[in-house]
């Protein structure tokens, strides 16, 4: 497949209101868009990594520095047979995983819009629809939250997480479980706590949480494998899984019980697919993570998810849950019917059926560049 142009645009994209984690509040979340051609062929991508190097160390702007020096141009003009392909090609480039998920990600819709087939369909997925769970950042009061948390099981959803921070986790979780007992809940850390916290996450043992996302250091693996041996609650690793083979040493180790999979975080859907496959392999529960992304990126997310090892509910959200209005077209909505929970249809369009609204795209633009083939 020649790739015969790429055109890169950072994008702020305003949030409905702050959204509050460990790693801090932001008001607007700020991504990256590729647009491919091959001919006639035209297909988005997306990769979102955030305005600040906080959540990892890529951030908008310099994802799109890099794509515009040195990864795009790296790939304009030439014939890219696969994702395996296109990840060799840009191997000798350290880290810039986000980066990288841009052009990945754009590469795969691509080939399945050329296809004529649904990104899921190409993936492997087997299932047209996803389970959705609900996701609550850290709020003004826990009265705030436990009201929130109760609309959202009211809602249907059969799964709520939990952002936690220094001071705001055991207390806190303690009310939530007085009010919603048999409510089905995970906590996500963001990389927020030490193992000198060892103390704290003993007492989560008794909230009788689905998993403990994240809790130590980004890139850790040692520190996670000690806090899992003495805890009950299995800890799901995200930030530190950035491959197959960091997924594989992870499981080894007794690191985690659980992986969250963000294709953005890992390179990619091709570094994604890996990682599935070990997690499918060993058995272990995998599920796809977000970053807030718009309709392009959660599509690309929500694809991933229907693969038969992502079991657990994902982090895919109608388009209404962050934004007054989504940067592409159809914005994602929940699906009507019956099922478990509630849940997201995806497209029966070639590639991912979704684009970015012209006026919108020109509005939030931070920065635009355009590579053609000689």
């Amino acid at each position: 497949m020649l790739i015969t142009a790429l055109e890169l645009y950072q994008v702020a994209m305003p949030l409905r209101s702050p959204w509050r984690t460990a790693h801090g509040d932001e008001a607007t979340v700020e991504t990256v868009l590729v647009r491919i051609e091959s001919g006639e062929h035209v297909a988005w991508a997306e990769s979102c990594p955030g305005a600040m190097p906080c959540y990892s160390p890529e951030w908008a702007g310099g994802a799109f520095a890099a794509l515009q020096r040195w990864l795009a141009p790296a790939l304009v003009g030439q014939s890219i047979d696969s994702g395996a392909d296109l990840q060799r090609r840009l191997a000798h480039f350290t880290g810039n995983y986000f980066a990288k998920a841009a052009l990945d990600n754009a590469w795969w819709v691509l080939a399945a819009a050329r296809q004529g087939l649904p990104l899921h369909r190409l993936l492997g997925g087997d299932r047209d629809r996803v389970e959705a769970g609900a996701d609550i950042g850290v709020l003004d009061s826990v009265g705030e939250l436990i009201e929130q948390i109760g609309a959202a099981l009211a809602a249907g959803f059969s799964r709520i997480k939990l952002k936690i921070r220094p001071g705001w986790d055991a207390d806190v979780l303690r009310m939530v479980r007085q009010a919603h007992p048999a409510a089905r809940i995970h906590v996500d850390c963001n990389a927020g706590y030490t193992f000198d916290d060892l103390p704290l996450f003993a007492r989560l043992d008794d909230f009788g949480l689905e998993m403990i996302e994240q809790p130590l250091m980004a890139g850790d693996l040692i520190d996670h494998a000690r806090l899992q041996a003495q805890i009950r609650t299995p800890i799901c690793l995200d930030e530190s899984i950035t491959s197959a083979e960091v997924c594989r040493v992870a499981l080894d180790l007794g690191s985690c019980r659980v992986v969250n999979i963000k294709p953005g975080r890992v390179g990619g859907l091709t570094e994604a697919l890996a990682i599935h496959e070990v997690c499918r392999q060993a058995g272990v529960v995998a599920w796809v993570g977000g970053m807030l992304e718009s309709a392009i990126g959660a599509r690309i997310a929500l694809a991933l998810a229907t693969l038969p090892g992502c079991t657990y509910p994902a982090d895919v959200f109608p388009s209404s849950r962050f934004y007054e209005q989504d940067l592409a077209s159809p914005a994602l909505e929940l699906a009507d019917g019956s099922g478990t929970g509630r849940q997201i249809a995806t497209l029966a369009a070639p590639g991912i059926g979704t684009e970015p609204d012209p006026q919108r795209l020109q509005s939030w633009c931070v920065n635009h560049a355009r590579l053609e083939a000689k």
